[in-house]
């Protein structure tokens, strides 16, 4: 018909399995929650690295007793934390539910407080910058809190 164009629409390419990986996911409630470094602290990640996958992400939720807090560290890798309950204080800001926070790579986090506790969710991956992966042993899976004085508060 004239007028009309006789392309064929475009089909998807095929991929192979060896370059593409498939989604994978997990339900918080399928988990325990363990025990974090920091004091009032407790987490279930759903996604974690490990020796056989070590860029896989941090991701899941931290649970915060009232009166939790953390104390001014770093980390070299990035971040993005958004807050489902409770109200956060750092940095002399306060945060509440809804509020989403961007942690480039390298980068420090203030000394964090709640009163109320509440949860935030974390997503702590390689950094763009530093190549420096987010580390999930002995931070989010502790069977017993060192002191703070023994923590080391600069990766």
């Amino acid at each position: 018909m004239p007028g009309k164009s006789k392309t064929k629409p475009n089909k998807p390419k095929k991929t192979t399995r060896k370059k593409y990986l498939p989604m994978e996911a997990g339900h918080p409630d399928d988990m325990d929650w363990e025990m974090q470094r920091f004091p009032g602290q407790w987490t279930k990640m759903v996604f974690h690295p490990r020796p056989d996958r070590p860029t896989e992400p941090n991701a899941g939720l931290v649970r915060y007793e009232p009166g939790a807090y953390h104390p001014y560290h770093t980390h070299d890798f990035a971040q993005v934390w958004y807050v489902l309950e409770g109200t956060f204080h750092m940095g002399g800001r306060e945060f509440s539910p809804g509020t989403m926070m961007f942690f480039p790579d390298p980068h420090y986090e203030d000394e964090l407080k709640t009163e109320t506790g509440g949860i935030i969710v974390y997503m702590q991956y390689p950094g763009p910058t530093t190549k420096a992966c987010p580390i999930y042993d002995g931070r989010f899976n502790v069977k017993k809190r060192k002191a703070l004085s023994e923590e080391r508060l600069d990766i």
